[in-house]
């Protein structure tokens, strides 16, 4: 049984996404957010094995039986290891981009992108780790850690570590 936590701030594709996934018996909706903060606290409650964010728009959920086996699929790669994402991001990443080329735009363009070890912090504060946690995790000091959050912070424009994972998150940096 895999459980999964629902991220959206459309109320009726909450309760679609909702519905459509209490239909499969492989899946258990462990709870339902609409805002980033909620999200946080369903995961410490609840440590789901997936999170649907961002779902798909109500278009694309008018043949629903379609789209039901397509986030199922989804569902059960993710819990797998794999990583699910857009159909437009395959093209870059053929050529041999990254997802974290490029990918702040607007008034933060002009920072630097996030190096490989703040990819690997942000990662972790995805996944809801302490900074203590995440120094044992990459062995490394507590302190270098709360060094990497604060150029994360700085780097994606965000006052606090679920304001950078959420933008992260919509920047295709983490996947949650």
């Amino acid at each position: 049984m895999v459980a999964i936590a629902i991220f959206s701030a459309d109320p009726l594709l909450r309760r679609s996404l909702e519905q459509l996934l209490r239909g499969d018996p492989t899946i258990t909706v462990v709870g339902v957010a609409s805002d980033p903060t909620a999200v946080l606290s369903l995961i410490d409650r609840n440590r789901p094995d997936a999170i649907l964010a961002h779902a798909p728009s109500r278009e694309q959920l008018a043949d629903w039986r379609i789209r039901r086996d397509e986030i199922v699929a989804a569902i059960n790669a993710a819990t797998h290891g794999l990583a699910v994402l857009p159909h437009e991001l395959l093209p870059m990443l053929l050529e041999g981009g990254s997802l974290a080329d490029g990918a702040i735009d607007g008034p933060d363009a002009g920072q630097a992108p996030l190096t490989p070890r703040e990819l690997e912090v942000l990662a972790a504060m995805a996944d809801g780790a302490s900074n203590k946690t995440i120094a044992r995790r990459l062995g490394i000091s507590f302190h270098t850690v709360k060094f990497h959050v604060a150029a994360i912070l700085t780097k994606l424009n965000a006052e606090s570590r679920t304001e950078a994972v959420t933008r992260a998150a919509q920047l295709g940096l983490v996947m949650l």
